[in-house]
């Protein structure tokens, strides 16, 4: 059996920002796209891996007070032509664009994503590239790390640079500076 027998032919060409506008969430659940081409997401992610994501989400949303909200699961529109479209594992965005689709870079404070098997050299270095030259000014990469307590390393962007400098690393515990501040005790996910 041949991967094109299994694989849907809408996998093998080139998405629009219309086509996937079209799509129903079920359809762009597992999915983001990268320059117009579908790419299906490590289905393989963890329950320690949700745990995290889910932790990290409603502590920034609690710390976040009402000009931002924090959740997961959400599309980030980071070009139209060609389509590009990723969904981190958690996003801080503006409370006040919640009922606007899609979400655009300029909506952003930040996005986390929580390194699962599969998606090392994506998070580690694609999404950093992509989230930067879209002016996104936070980026957290969360790495789950044997010892159980997960390690966050934080990244800014520069604005002239189009690119992150390396920021924090914390081992357990997140401290984020302004706009908010808060401190997650990973440890216990």
């Amino acid at each position: 059996m041949s991967a094109e027998m299994v694989v849907p032919a809408w996998m093998h060409t080139q998405i629009s920002a219309e086509q996937y506008d079209s799509w129903s969430e079920e359809q762009c659940a597992g999915i983001e796209i990268v320059d117009g081409m579908v790419v299906v997401s490590p289905s393989d992610t963890s329950k320690r891996h949700n745990r995290l994501a889910r932790i990290l989400a409603t502590a920034l949303d609690a710390a976040a007070g009402p000009d931002w909200n924090a959740d997961t699961d959400f599309d980030v529109r980071l070009q139209d032509v060609p389509l590009t479209n990723r969904r981190p594992d958690v996003i801080v965005y503006r409370a006040e664009t919640i009922d606007v689709t899609p979400t655009r870079p300029e909506h952003v404070l930040l996005v986390v994503e929580v390194v699962s098997p599969g998606s090392e050299t994506t998070d580690r270095i694609v999404k950093v590239d992509q989230y930067a030259k879209a002016g996104i000014p936070f980026y957290w990469r969360v790495e789950q790390a044997a010892t159980g307590l997960p390690i966050v390393y934080t990244y800014v962007l520069a604005p002239a640079s189009r690119a992150y400098r390396d920021a924090e690393v914390f081992t357990g515990t997140v401290k984020a500076d302004a706009p908010f501040h808060v401190a997650v005790d990973l440890g216990t996910a």
